[in-house]
């Protein structure tokens, strides 16, 4: 295998690397949470997640608009979308 061959999962960006840049270049913090809600949204989510709420009837936070710009900011940064993904 070439140096260069990256595996789908080794080309994207951890959630600290996420957090990082948002936190960087828009002064925003963010929670795993809202990078999740984010990715869920445009797809990017590839396993089901092993803590998952096990009732519907619990409320979590949702990602503000602005934060949501931001991680998608980040995702772009990452080449995890691409700019016509939204």
């Amino acid at each position: 295998m070439d140096e260069l061959d990256l595996t789908v999962a080794e080309s994207r960006a951890t959630y600290e690397e996420i957090k990082d840049y948002v936190l960087k270049h828009s002064g925003l913090k963010v929670s795993s949470l809202y990078i999740a809600q984010v990715k869920q949204k445009y797809g990017l989510i590839e396993r089901e997640n092993y803590n998952k709420l096990r009732t519907e009837d619990v409320k979590q936070p949702k990602c503000p608009v602005e934060k949501e710009k931001a991680i998608r900011e980040a995702f772009r940064h990452f080449q995890m979308i691409s700019s016509k993904s939204f």
